[in-house]
């Protein structure tokens, strides 16, 4: 277990911002890092609104993923506390952030979950786009100081094996609730869909 500590700290460093970092560049690692996660919420409302019945069951498997991998997470950090770098006094911090539990990411458990429920989805473009932020936002979360490089690779496993464990709930209920949630929709939002606003 000290050999695996080690190895994070080492990276963690190798990855992390120091004050002789451009400014700029600490800029634009906060901003991904704080708000690169809005492509969640953004890529399932496109998905719903834009899609037929197919991309809707997709985007609601997609949040379903989500937030059983993020419950996942909720129950790991019950169960463990791992101390955050600046709790370590290790390393640069340049983002403010509560000293909990730093293992997995939540951003990066959300993105993940996103992007492997894309691809296995079949919708490759937007999957590997998900992907993308997912690698900056990993990235940009140890180089401004707020998580280790092994809470990443947490954060993708918990994601994946999300996944697989939602995959029998999914093809025993999914389709059913996919049905119901485009009823309340269409039902909601009887009046910007009559005015073609909205698609049906």
């Amino acid at each position: 277990m000290d050999a695996v500590e080690t190895l994070n700290q080492t990276l963690f460093l190798v990855l992390n911002a120091a004050p002789a970092t451009p400014h700029w560049l600490i800029v634009s690692g906060t901003l991904i890092a704080d708000y690169a996660i809005l492509f969640v919420p953004a890529i399932l409302v496109a998905l719903w609104l834009t899609g037929a019945d197919a991309r809707r069951a997709l985007a609601v498997r997609a949040c379903f993923v989500g937030l059983l991998a993020l419950g996942v997470n909720q129950l790991i950090g019950l169960a463990w506390y791992h101390p955050r770098p600046f709790v370590s006094a290790t390393g640069h911090t340049f983002l403010a952030h509560a000293p909990d539990s730093s293992f997995p990411s939540d951003h990066v458990t959300l993105l993940s979950a996103i992007s492997f429920t894309l691809l296995y989805g079949g919708r490759r473009g937007v999957g590997l786009l998900a992907v993308l932020v997912d690698i900056a936002v990993a990235w940009a979360r140890i180089f401004v100081g707020v998580h280790w490089p092994f809470d990443m690779i947490g954060a993708a496993i918990v994601a994946w094996l999300a996944y697989l464990v939602s995959s029998p709930l999914w093809r025993l209920a999914g389709m059913a609730l996919t049905r119901a949630l485009i009823a309340l929709y269409r039902k909601v939002l009887a009046v910007p869909i009559g005015l073609r606003w909205l698609r049906p």
